[in-house]
């Protein structure tokens, strides 16, 4: 899946993405990079809302999974079941989103449950990054349903 293809993914089906102007920088098997700006993720205070900065971190971590099971040719419903956030510094410009493929070992485990059970769990993990610095992080949990064939 290309940058382009997942970011028209992103807008048509997750319509919130296209309202926060979300743009996909790299999309690969192994990392997702989605791009914010500040505008329209203003708050009272002149920096990211906070709201946006997990709606987006979220985004990132799902994205991949997105990438990777689309790849393997692999049709789910993929939602998030837990999540936390930690917040590290204020964001008052562009800002990137993050997310890193999870261990070979995770993802294959997660791959043969998916085969076996017809849904499986896996945790997930996304950073944001302003002014080369990493602003805050999302460690988040997703499941996978209704798998159709895994790689």
């Amino acid at each position: 899946m290309t940058p382009s293809q997942l970011e028209r993914y992103l807008h048509e089906h997750i319509p919130i993405s296209a309202h926060m102007q979300v743009t996909v920088i790299e999309a690969t098997t192994d990392r997702v990079i989605l791009g914010a700006p500040l505008a329209p993720n203003i708050n009272h205070r002149d920096t990211v809302f906070g709201g946006s900065e997990a709606a987006i971190a979220i985004l990132a971590a799902w994205s991949l999974l997105h990438t990777k099971l689309t790849d393997c040719g692999v049709a789910t419903r993929l939602v998030i079941q837990r999540n936390s956030m930690s917040y590290d510094l204020a964001v008052g410009g562009d800002f990137t989103a993050r997310a890193e493929s999870p261990s070979s070992d995770k993802w294959t485990s997660f791959i043969d449950t998916l085969r076996r059970r017809g849904r499986a769990r896996i945790a997930v993990a996304s950073s944001l990054w302003f002014a080369g610095q990493r602003a805050a992080r999302f460690d988040g949990e997703f499941v996978a349903l209704n798998q159709t064939r895994a790689c």
